[in-house]
């Protein structure tokens, strides 16, 4: 069973997608391979797009960003692997592509990272905004380097 739902943020509105597994998507509209058009249902009342709606409302406030949600995106199972290593960078610090690769045991593969980074499809809640380059500097983001700047200040790691 797939829904969808959309999900306002103070960054710009989110479309949600679940499945009978979990959250598959979260996109901000405009972002970097949104799946376009979701041939989905729109959800009326669903408990999951309850728990991310109020996550998220609370970490706009300043709170953490949820651990307990039911996460099922699909990707290669070198992207998942990625992705599962973004959630456990802590907020309010960061990693570079390459310390990524390294954790994964596969040094030497920091743009092969840098492409699963970017493929995330469950914006903010698999925190890939957290990833930075070698330098420190803001690399790309498929939301929008606005979006990435924000949520890095959001969680105190730019002033």
């Amino acid at each position: 069973m797939l829904a969808q739902q959309r999900i306002a943020t103070p960054l710009g509105p989110l479309t949600a997608l679940r499945d009978d597994e979990g959250l598959v998507g979260l996109w901000f509209d405009g972002q970097k391979h949104h799946p376009g058009l979701l041939d989905a249902p729109e959800a009326a009342a669903d408990p999951l797009f309850e728990q991310v709606e109020a996550g998220l409302a609370a970490y706009f406030k300043g709170q953490a960003l949820p651990q307990d949600l039911p996460l099922h995106p699909q990707g290669t199972p070198f992207q998942r692997a990625v992705w599962l290593a973004l959630l456990q960078i802590p907020a309010g610090e960061s990693r570079s592509y390459g310390e990524l690769a390294a954790q994964l045991g596969k040094p030497g593969s920091a743009r092969a990272v840098g492409a699963a980074v970017g493929r995330n499809p469950v914006s903010i809640l698999i925190p890939c905004h957290r990833v930075l380059g070698a330098d420190g500097s803001l690399t790309g983001y498929a939301g929008g380097l606005h979006r990435k700047t924000a949520l890095l200040k959001l969680e105190g790691l730019l002033q």
